[in-house]
């Protein structure tokens, strides 16, 4: 197993940087905890935002199911699926450092060596550092539903995004959308139905529709206190498209 070295200058590249942006950093505050755990343990996990195409069997020293989720909030499903999947790799994307921090705290505790890290935006990371066909699984749990009418440009699941998804995916990869907004859900639906490489395989919605695989999340019980529904939404990667 190798670490890779974090790039201090984490700008965007031109063409990135008129992408209209998915997410607002929010940046809490940080625990004396977290703020040794970003400078202690995200040399050893994590990743830079810029670079070549990640040698997954150099990072993790082995050649394993990876899955990449983008958006893990306080990071404890994460946590939760790489205890559980210890013959499997993980990635995960975070924008907000109290997050990562929290993640990082984590693995330390829990002993774990399949997960990596990284914090900075999702889709120019995926574009520069996921090679075509790497991910075998893609999860995307309550992203940002940018309810109001004219903020529906911001969400992330947009054709385009759709079109990169498919790329990275191998053959019958799976991406897991999970969201407590009707109106998002019926959005994505809309999306990947849409598209010629996915085919849905979920049924249903609530507690009955999530997959094992998936543990609960802060945002899904606070959306379930609120009375909302949620939706899990599963696409395979065809073998063509």
């Amino acid at each position: 197993m190798t670490t890779e070295p974090l790039l201090t200058d984490t700008s965007t590249p031109e063409s990135f940087s008129r992408r209209i942006r998915s997410f607002i950093r929010r940046e809490g505050r940080l625990t004396v905890a977290q703020t040794r755990a970003l400078a202690e343990l995200m040399p050893r996990f994590g990743l830079a935002a810029q670079g070549p195409i990640i040698d997954q069997s150099a990072l993790f020293g082995r050649t394993a199911p990876l899955t990449l989720e983008i958006g893990f909030g306080n990071g404890e499903s994460l946590l939760d699926m790489a205890q559980a999947a210890p013959d499997q790799d993980f990635i995960g994307i975070e924008v907000h450092r109290p997050g990562v921090g929290h993640l990082l705290l984590g693995i330390e505790q829990r002993g774990l060596t399949n997960i990596r890290v990284m914090n900075d935006d999702a889709v120019p990371f995926i574009q520069q550092r996921i090679g075509p066909a790497q991910l075998d699984r893609l999860l995307l749990y309550f992203p940002d539903p940018w309810h109001k009418a004219r903020h529906h440009k911001r969400r992330i699941v947009q054709p385009d995004f759709a079109d990169l998804i498919a790329e990275r995916l191998k053959p019958g990869g799976i991406w897991h959308l999970a969201t407590d907004w009707a109106n998002y859900a019926e959005h994505m639906r809309d999306v990947l139905d849409a598209h010629a490489a996915f085919t849905s395989l979920h049924q249903g919605t609530g507690v009955a529709a999530r997959p094992d695989w998936r543990p609960e999340t802060k945002f899904e019980r606070r959306g379930i206190r609120l009375g909302h529904e949620v939706f899990d939404l599963v696409y395979r990667r065809k073998e063509t498209a």
